[in-house]
């Protein structure tokens, strides 16, 4: 019997999330349909906790909204202890309108506005990780009326490439991110930091790309990232006591991917802080970890219906779905593969090669190409594995196409997260200028 890669299969046949039947979950709330359980998110965030509280307890976990972000998720993430890292205003107010702890949130980004950091001093963020010296000439004035210092981490591209897509790669020379070791702009902001009240240096942040395998990419970014906060202290004499050294563990989408476990990355991780920090001469750090996919992406599925076909004779079969890039923007971007199964007929063997199209205006709008099911028909429900990361996140309305809904499975029970968006929600920030205003045609003479 074919095995699904996640959840379990019920007598009907019927695949089974969080202890929810899928198909009944699509008639309920409609598909597309983002579903994702609970248990295996606080399961991840616990691996996390634990890891570290077994090899470097000196050791704190930051959740990467970015990879998927509501108010709900925001308060599975502090009941599980763990920071919050935002990287805009709109992820800064959903923390805040969830009620997060502030002080545990880390406000990142490469271009914040004056209005952003207003809004990360006024709700009184943790700390601010600065991107570059533009933004510590914004950040300056902004702390002229605050009694206490503002915590600053300053971004370092360590000039590390990892092996993963080029487009999720951020810690190479040649990045649009943080500050460049190439030259001495770090050290001048550094000492202008030390000599400025009302900022507080607590440490550096580095990140090297998302979905990563190979942890020796993780060992040369903390090799990297020690010499530096050794260099900073015979420059300067401050010791800096924390270090973030971003997040990009990756997980398995196919079973051609071996990712490394939870603990296999922070036990590694951990060895390799002791040894540098050794070496250096430094007190070893307070590490900060930065997941986001490998808490969230392997907890959610997507089910769509599936709809039109088109048999090209010796050439291939086209399969339709009720989704496409507009949900599912990944495989344009990324060329991003998954597993797939029909959530209806899931003990069904796959015997039928098919390539799956989405429904945007777009030839390029293929999910899914040459995978195997289970010869589908219209109507039966298409379930995508491992899209809980960088789905909805990432989700657009083109076509004026509205957003899926997003449902939350515990215990055999569901509840929506994230409404499903409606025409009227597509509509409902269009402005008709008054020339506009009337119904007739317009000739121009």
């Amino acid at each position: 019997m074919h095995r699904q890669p996640i959840g379990t299969i019920n007598e009907k046949g019927h695949l089974i999330i969080g202890g929810c039947d899928t198909v009944a979950l699509a008639k309920q709330y409609g598909t597309p349909l983002i579903v994702l359980d609970e248990q295996v998110i606080r399961t991840n965030c616990q691996l996390y906790r634990e890891a570290f509280k077994r090899f470097y307890t000196q050791g704190q976990v930051v959740y990467a909204a970015k990879a998927f972000m509501s108010t709900a998720m925001c308060r599975i993430v502090e009941q599980e202890g763990l920071f919050l890292d935002v990287v805009s205003g709109g992820e800064l107010y959903t923390a805040i309108k969830a009620q997060f702890s502030p002080e545990k949130i880390f406000f990142h980004g490469n271009n914040k506005s004056k209005e952003e950091l207003e809004m990360a001093i006024s709700y009184g963020v943790g700390r601010i990780v600065v991107d570059n010296p533009h933004e510590l000439k914004l950040l300056e004035p902004l702390t002229k009326k605050r009694k206490k210092p503002i915590g600053i981490f300053f971004r370092v591209t360590p000039g590390v490439e990892p092996h993963t897509h080029k487009y999720v790669q951020t810690g190479q020379a040649d990045s649009k991110f943080g500050f460049s070791l190439a030259d001495d702009v770090l050290f001048r902001e550094i000492r202008n930091v030390i000599r400025f009240p009302r900022l507080q240096l607590r440490g550096l942040h580095c990140h090297i790309g998302s979905q990563i395998f190979d942890q020796k990419a993780y060992e040369k970014a903390i090799e990297v990232m020690i010499k530096l906060m050794k260099n900073i202290k015979l420059k300067t004499g401050s010791i800096l006591q924390e270090l973030n050294i971003g997040g990009g563990l990756g997980v398995r989408y196919t079973p051609d991917d071996y990712p490394p476990t939870i603990a296999e990355h922070v036990e590694r991780i951990a060895a390799t802080i002791r040894k540098e920090a050794k070496s250096a001469g430094l007190p070893p750090p307070i590490i900060f970890d930065e997941p986001g996919r490998s808490i969230v992406a392997r907890a959610g599925i997507t089910l769509y219906t599936i709809g039109s076909m088109k048999e090209i004779p010796k050439v291939r079969k086209y399969i339709a779905v009720d989704g496409g890039m507009s949900d599912n923007p990944r495989v344009a971007l990324y060329q991003s593969k998954y597993e797939l199964a029909l959530a209806n007929r899931a003990k069904d063997e796959p015997n039928e090669k098919v390539t799956v199209a989405g429904k945007c205006c777009e030839s390029g709008d293929i999910l899914f190409p040459d995978v195997t099911l289970a010869k589908p028909v219209a109507g039966d429900i298409l379930a995508v594995f491992s899209t809980g990361a960088y789905h909805y996140s990432m989700a657009s309305n083109y076509n004026r196409i509205p957003r899926p809904a997003v449902v939350l499975c515990k215990d055999g029970k569901s509840e929506l997260m994230i409404k499903r968006e409606t025409y009227d929600d597509l509509v409902s920030h269009d402005v008709l200028p008054s020339w506009l205003n009337h119904r007739g045609r317009f000739f121009r003479r």
